[in-house]
């Protein structure tokens, strides 16, 4: 078989290299089955792995004997592009989930404002301050869960879409989606905390007063 290789951007070296079979280079070229040179290819993941056993595996007498390169510049550029990308993406979820945060809180504490006068006439009828608190968390988790869940499908969708125009397969862990959702709940619960104790301490003559 007689051809050319596509460039290999891992070993560059390789791209003005002239390859041969192992029978024709030991007929022709007198080759004593002994090489000098291994190349490896193995998953990206696994490249530590598979590092720490190329000595022993390609001379089990004297692995000590075995010099093992590094992985290719391409490679490790890649990994520092890929921990600085996690790390943007990680900030701009956290910024993200914080000016969610601000706006439940915004909304609620709106929400209790315009509301005060419906706080009073339920606090006159006999409303405990435990229920009234009850109402206002029940309210920010349900607005948290409602955007969590609409930010997940859409970053699904966008993904999804991302991935088809690049004819990736797409993959979205469950439990990704899952944690957003959660996190972005529990972020929910933490801003509505103010807005839900100040409707609560509302007396009800100080309510109704305003209306």
């Amino acid at each position: 078989m007689v051809g050319v290789l596509r460039k290999v951007l891992l070993a560059p070296e390789l791209d003005s290299a002239v390859l041969m079979g192992w029978p024709a280079t030991t007929t022709y070229l007198g080759f004593d089955g002994h090489p000098t040179t291994v190349y490896t290819r193995s998953v990206e993941s696994q490249v530590e792995a598979v590092r720490t056993v190329l000595a022993p595996t390609a001379n089990p007498s004297a692995p000590g004997a075995v010099q093992v390169s590094r992985p290719s510049d391409a490679l490790a550029a890649r990994r520092a592009t890929n921990a600085t990308f996690d790390a943007l993406l990680l900030g701009l979820g956290a910024i993200a989930l914080l000016v969610g945060g601000i706006g439940v809180a915004n909304t609620m504490v709106i929400s209790v404002l315009e509301r005060r006068s419906e706080i009073g006439l339920r606090r006159s009828q006999g409303a405990t301050k435990g229920q009234v608190r009850t109402q206002f968390v029940a309210e920010s988790l349900l607005l948290s869960l409602l955007g969590g869940a609409f930010g997940a499908l859409l970053g699904y969708l966008v993904a999804g879409m991302y991935a088809t125009t690049q004819k990736w397969p797409t993959v979205v862990p469950l439990w990704v989606l899952a944690g957003g959702v959660g996190a972005t709940v529990m972020i929910g619960a933490i801003a509505g905390l103010y807005p839900t104790i100040r409707a609560a301490r509302l007396s009800p003559t100080e309510a109704l007063a305003t209306t």
